[in-house]
């Protein structure tokens, strides 16, 4: 599905959320590991069970691995980087991943507590959308607890259909054509 083209190649960005900060956002890379579990120690146990769907204390080894070496045929993760403090933390991440041969493409995001409201989430999924759609997927979509109303929010204001979920009540699914008409 991705093709390792000059158009679907990701550049790293600055933005300037709506406090005045700076944040660097870029693919992420083996590197940061160690970053990624010291944002993973940030986040609050409702951020984590809204980001993951369960009670997690800690992230394990498999999903920091995973986290950190996508899948470049059907994987992209990309991290957002505040460098305020002068030491570089990652203060958020998206990502999408696709089953092998997929035109669909699932994603997730995830915004540390003290940056909510800020505009970070709706740029990154800006930039996971805009990946996704230049490298071929035709539809995204995630899976979002219906007590989720900030991500419901940002989905509808980004063009995403808000439905239930036909297999669990607690969840909806929200997903955007990206190539095309269909939804």
């Amino acid at each position: 599905m991705q093709e390792r083209d000059p158009a679907t190649v990701f550049a790293p960005f600055n933005l300037t959320l709506h406090d005045g900060r700076e944040i660097l956002v870029r693919e992420i890379g083996e590197g940061d590991k160690a970053s990624l579990l010291a944002a993973f120690d940030r986040l609050s146990a409702d951020a984590r069970y809204t980001r993951f769907m369960a009670a997690m204390r800690q992230l394990p080894e498999s999903m920091l691995e995973q986290a950190t070496h996508p899948s470049p045929e059907r994987e992209f993760a990309l991290v957002a980087i505040a460098t305020e403090t002068g030491a570089p933390v990652i203060v958020g991440g998206a990502r999408y991943a696709a089953a092998p041969g997929s035109d669909a493409c699932e994603f997730a995001v995830t915004v540390g507590d003290n940056w909510h409201g800020l505009g970070l989430a709706s740029q990154l999924m800006r930039a996971l959308v805009d990946v996704a759609r230049r490298r071929g997927y035709r539809r995204m979509e995630g899976y979002v607890l219906s007590s989720n109303t900030a991500m419901r929010r940002l989905a509808k204001r980004l063009g995403f259909a808000d439905t239930p979920c036909p297999d669990d009540a607690t969840l909806r699914v929200v997903a955007l054509a990206l190539q095309g008409n269909e939804q």
